[in-house]
């Protein structure tokens, strides 16, 4: 992974997600945006928001991540916020939004690697639109969790071992070796 190419995307890791299955994840996650700031690699965080009238609430009934408690980074991670290469708020669960598009096309990055709440929805959904617009998505297994529970996790790696392929799920401790590993290097 070239730090020049690649993103870092911490996506919704938000107080309205953290509970009992998901809060054990942010310690990973932040030893993540530690070690990506440290090679000098972009770092983008996203936050979900769910509008009144939303597919969330007319569908499926779901009404959380309304609030601004409920929408702001968890407090192990927003200090990170403000050194970001972008925040980007979105209604949906994939990053792919115009805004979210557009800067990882503007910024030439290749690979995206993929931590945060829920594995199932939000990174999965990132990871398949990824994949599908021609980017490398990496999905950093130990960084991520899902507010359902580990089923949950567990279910959407399965998935995405398939469809996106094995070899692109990996762990905190490759993705911060291959990103050091590769400083100044054009691999």
């Amino acid at each position: 992974m070239n730090p020049r190419s690649t993103a870092l995307l911490v996506i919704d890791a938000q107080q309205g997600f953290v509970n009992q299955h998901s809060r054990g994840v942010l310690p990973a996650i932040a030893r993540l945006v530690e070690g990506w700031r440290a090679a000098g690699a972009p770092v983008v965080f996203t936050r979900f928001r769910n509008k009144p009238g939303s597919p969330y609430e007319t569908i499926t009934g779901w009404t959380r991540l309304r609030t601004s408690d409920e929408q702001a980074l968890a407090p192990e991670l927003a200090p990170f916020a403000d050194s970001a290469a972008s925040v980007i708020d979105k209604d949906q669960a994939s990053v792919f939004t115009p805004e979210g598009a557009q800067l990882i096309r503007d910024a030439g990055w290749t690979d995206l690697v993929l931590c945060g709440i829920d594995t199932d929805a939000c990174v999965y959904d990132s990871a398949r639109d990824a994949y599908h617009s021609g980017y490398r998505p990496w999905i950093v297994t130990d960084a991520c969790a899902s507010t359902g529970g580990a089923q949950y996790h567990d279910a959407a790696l399965l998935l995405a071992a398939r469809n996106i392929g094995p070899d692109y799920l990996v762990d905190s401790e490759a993705v911060l070796s291959r990103v050091n590993g590769s400083q100044g290097a054009s691999t």
